[in-house]
């Protein structure tokens, strides 16, 4: 009898001092896994033997193209001139494809035709620089999203809007500058009513595996009247008025401006592209 209890009192003392090993045991790897770094970006071609010589690290090919900064109607001398104040010939309708309906006004600008709708180009694009300038009208008239109210869709499905907001409060995500429904800008840059605005955007098209599934976000930089305010902010799909953005796959689509049909009389002027890719 005593043998018996001896060993099973030795039993015991045996996993009491067992029990506290596992758990270090567990602890230290949990800890190990936080301890863990991301990988460390590393260039390949500057790897190897330290230069010694300046001309070791010189290259002279490929050479970049040359653009005169100040081409025809102002444009770079490699853009794509999609309105000059004359005609709507690189213009459709946006519903059904017929020649767009808008207003060409002495000034070199075009104004929006209430109800006749949206307008695009014939063209498709991709990633592109985009040039535009655009102007509310003088005479005030209505508020929030019915004051001054357009927009630019890249591709035809990612809209920046376009907007009227001085006094004259509304949505963040919805006002001048935003991604619309998605993202505010960092700041509102407008000049005062009746005069021109200038959008300058640098868009990265969005892309999609064979499968369909989107395996890069489009990105978007937009300086308004030289004040930068969006920051390569990523698109997160189509900017829908009701619901989430989707992201069925696409390819090249049109530049597309919006008659929002309340008679906010938008007006634009000066829009060429030149293509990133």
């Amino acid at each position: 009898m005593k043998k018996l209890f001896f060993c099973g009192l030795l039993l015991n003392v045996t996993v009491a001092c067992n029990t506290p090993q596992k758990e270090e045991a567990k602890t230290e790897a949990i800890t190990t896994k936080a301890e863990e770094k991301p990988a460390v970006i590393t260039y390949e071609e500057y790897s190897g033997k330290e230069p010694t010589k300046p001309e070791e690290t010189e290259f002279y090919e490929p050479v970049p193209p040359t653009v005169d900064p100040s081409g025809k109607n102002g444009a770079p001398s490699d853009a794509i001139v999609l309105f000059d104040g004359k005609n709507l010939d690189n213009w459709i309708s946006a519903a059904d494809s017929t020649a767009a309906k808008w207003t060409i006004n002495n000034d070199g600008s075009m104004t929006v035709k209430n109800k006749t709708g949206d307008i695009q180009t014939k063209q498709n694009f991709g990633s592109i620089q985009l040039h535009i300038e655009w102007r509310s009208p003088a005479e005030i008239h209505g508020k929030g999203q019915s004051r001054g109210n357009s927009g630019v869709f890249l591709q035809g499905l990612y809209e920046v809007q376009v907007l009227d907001n001085n006094d004259n409060k509304t949505y963040t995500n919805g006002q001048v500058g935003s991604i619309y429904k998605q993202g505010a800008p960092l700041a509102m840059a407008s000049v005062p009513t009746g005069e021109w605005n200038t959008y300058d955007i640098i868009y990265h098209a969005p892309e999609f595996n064979k499968e369909g599934g989107k395996i890069k976000s489009a990105t978007i930089t937009l300086l308004q009247n030289g004040v930068l305010i969006q920051d390569h902010t990523e698109i997160k799909g189509t900017t829908p008025y009701i619901g989430w953005p989707k992201n069925d796959p696409h390819g090249k689509g049109p530049l597309k401006l919006q008659d929002h049909g309340d008679n906010s009389r938008v007006s634009y002027r000066n829009i060429w592209v030149r293509e990133l890719e």
